[in-house]
């Protein structure tokens, strides 16, 4: 799919999009190709206790803070979802996301089905999309292929996947990743398809509406 977007009709209020998919379906690809190509999309930047890397800038790649601060910052409803991963925290601040859409800029949060549950408790209006693989077996040939881990852990891995994949359901829209290109246009039409939507276009009805 080819998009010609010069003629862009900018939301009034951008659409925060959750995006899920089991390790291996390819999420992570297809949100990096969406951004090069649909205007005012855009990525949160997470908090994080992890130290800083170098080459790393605070408030770019992550927000970088202590513990207690992180604590405080979920405790007071200040994170749309958070996550513990190998001994340090990471989430989503909400202030951030809000004043984008406010602003009719949308952002993509690439995240896993834990944080797509606490996104959907936090209440805040969004879109949500699964990646999902053709099948489990293709999913675990493609970890096998890109792996070197042991079949212990492969096991716990495929174990962990199928559990992921159980939440498919509760997700707005399915994305097959089969064939690469054929996984960016239906992402990509979802996003598009969201983002023009009349109910995020009241200027442009009521233009028209007058004649």
């Amino acid at each position: 799919m080819s998009l010609d977007l010069s003629s862009w009709p900018r939301p009034e209020r951008g659409v925060l999009f959750v995006v899920t998919g089991a390790s291996g379906t390819g999420k992570t690809t297809l949100v990096r190709q969406a951004r090069e190509v649909i205007p005012d999309l855009g990525f949160s930047v997470s908090a994080t206790t992890r130290p800083a890397r170098a080459g790393e800038v605070d408030g770019r790649d992550y927000h970088f803070v202590d513990r207690e601060r992180f604590a405080e910052m979920a405790a007071a409803g200040e994170l749309l979802e958070w996550a513990e991963v190998y001994g340090n925290h990471y989430g989503t601040p909400r202030a951030p996301v809000v004043e984008a859409l406010e602003r009719g800029e949308s952002i993509v949060l690439d995240i896993d089905t834990q944080g797509a549950e606490q996104v959907r408790a936090a209440g805040l209006a969004h879109v949500s999309v699964f990646v999902l693989p053709p099948d489990v077996a293709t999913l675990e040939a493609r970890l096998r292929t890109r792996s070197t881990d042991s079949e212990a852990v492969i096991a716990r891995r495929m174990s962990e996947v199928r559990l992921q994949l159980q939440a498919c359901g509760s997700f707005d829209h399915l994305v097959v990743n089969d064939e690469l290109s054929a996984a960016h246009d239906q992402f990509q039409a979802v996003l598009v398809a969201a983002l023009t939507q009349r109910s995020r276009h009241n200027a442009l009805v009521q233009r028209f509406e007058k004649g």
